[in-house]
């Protein structure tokens, strides 16, 4: 008989205890309401493909394509005389060829997290205020200018080296 009662009061004390843990745990999650409206006051703007001459010896090298994202403080962004995304276009000229921020041949020495502190510091220092919280990477390419040279392969040309066959289109035959 005490067994059975040890028992159940050993169930009862572990049923209690996992009942509180779980509503200790499942209590709602206290909210930073500083953060929250840091977070409020930013939108996301998209910025456009940014194609950068790539000047070296003898001329221009290639092409540097680049398209970045950013957030930026909605109140500061709206204070700007030109528009968001020219003025970024502007400075990213400005950071990329006269800084030459990327250095295309050796392509294993771009640190992506410096680029995106260079960029936000430019802007923001061009800016005159903390306009610009984060900078996105969507895309940077390298293009080189003999591949731009290139012509195009004229419609209809054969790409697949080899023997192809024609390809006739299909006769009407009035039985089906």
């Amino acid at each position: 008989m005490i067994k059975l009662i040890g028992t159940g009061v050993w169930i009862l004390l572990i049923t209690l205890g996992s009942v509180y843990f779980s509503l200790k745990m499942a209590s709602a999650p206290k909210v930073d309401t500083e953060a929250a409206e840091r977070e409020a006051a930013l939108e996301f703007v998209s910025g456009y493909t940014t194609t950068v001459p790539v000047i070296g010896e003898g001329g221009v090298n290639g092409y540097l394509l680049t398209k970045l994202a950013y957030k930026a403080n909605k109140e500061l962004a709206a204070k700007q005389t030109v528009p968001l995304p020219q003025m970024i276009t502007d400075e990213l000229y400005t950071l990329l060829v006269g800084k030459k921020m990327i250095d295309v041949a050796t392509v294993g020495s771009f640190d992506v997290e410096a680029f995106r502190g260079i960029v936000k510091e430019g802007l923001n220092r061009r800016f005159g205020a903390e306009v610009i919280a984060e900078v996105y990477v969507e895309q940077i390419d390298y293009i080189t200018t003999a591949s731009v040279q290139d012509p195009a392969p004229k419609r209809g040309q054969t790409l697949v080296k080899g023997e192809v066959p024609a390809v006739k289109p299909a006769e009407a035959s009035g039985g089906h």
